[in-house]
């Protein structure tokens, strides 16, 4: 363990022995960060907060710290994070709130970049970019592999689908399907992600299924209803289409349309 001597680690915390942790960092109690963690300097981590392997921390960031709801009276919640994210500088994410589960969730592989947020109770999975100053409400859900542009939002309650691209200063105030690259303010489904579907190894086939599926929900003026019927007999002989259905039926702030 190479703990800076400058750097101030609660006895109560749980440090792996190879964790790294630089000058000035507070590393507060009820925290466990795991092997090969590098927290830098000036970080801040306070708990419940459960940190997996191979995550790094720069400067300035705020993790684990209490939520700014109004609300929230310090009841015990906590933050649960994966394996292998990066919180690049000024990052803030917090724990969740009594509502709900408690618990604010980050799976693998995540790219946080500088003075991006993530709010309370949120749910992200894994492989998702968030660009310089994206933030993210309340309770927030994001799928697998989503990217979120400079300057973007989604509002509380919102939900990603795996795979979306959300543009730069885009605002989400509705649900975006897993696919889907949405642009403007409020944010409005553009196109499909095809390059990034592509680059994670969909075929050609793929991605032509997904075109037609995201035709049929926003270029034949169907109601949604009905797009989503012709969607289920896509997902029966095209399974990538069947995340698609699952996402709109299970959307509760709307689809954005």
């Amino acid at each position: 363990m190479a703990i800076h001597p400058k750097a101030e680690v609660s006895g109560r915390a749980k440090i792996a022995a190879d964790v790294e942790i630089g000058a000035f960092t507070v590393i507060g109690p009820d925290v466990e960060i795991g092997a090969g963690c590098w927290i830098g300097p000036h970080a801040v981590i306070n708990g419940p907060t459960r940190m997996g392997q191979r995550n790094r921390v720069f400067q300035f960031a705020s993790i684990g710290d209490a939520p700014q709801d109004i609300k929230y009276a310090g009841e015990p919640t906590r933050l649960e994070i994966g394996d292998g994210n990066t919180f690049r500088e000024c990052v803030t994410v917090n724990r969740g709130t009594t509502k709900q589960e408690g618990v604010t969730r980050i799976a693998d592989n995540n790219l946080f970049m500088a003075n991006s947020h993530v709010a309370h109770d949120c749910q992200i999975g894994s492989n998702c970019v968030l660009a310089n100053l994206a933030t993210l409400g309340g309770h927030v859900v994001l799928g697998d592999w989503v990217i979120m542009g400079g300057f973007s939002g989604v509002h509380q309650f919102g939900k990603v689908g795996a795979h979306a691209f959300i543009a730069n200063n885009a605002a989400v105030t509705r649900d975006i399907p897993p696919y889907v690259l949405a642009v403007g303010q409020p944010a409005e489904p553009h196109s499909v992600n095809a390059i990034g579907l592509a680059r994670r190894g969909f075929t050609p086939e793929q991605v032509r299924n997904v075109k037609n599926a995201f035709r049929i929900l926003y270029r034949e003026d169907r109601k949604l209803a009905d797009a989503l019927l012709k969607l289920r007999e896509l997902a029966a002989q095209a399974p990538e289409i069947a995340a698609l259905v699952e996402f709109i039926g299970q959307s509760e702030r709307s689809l954005a349309r």
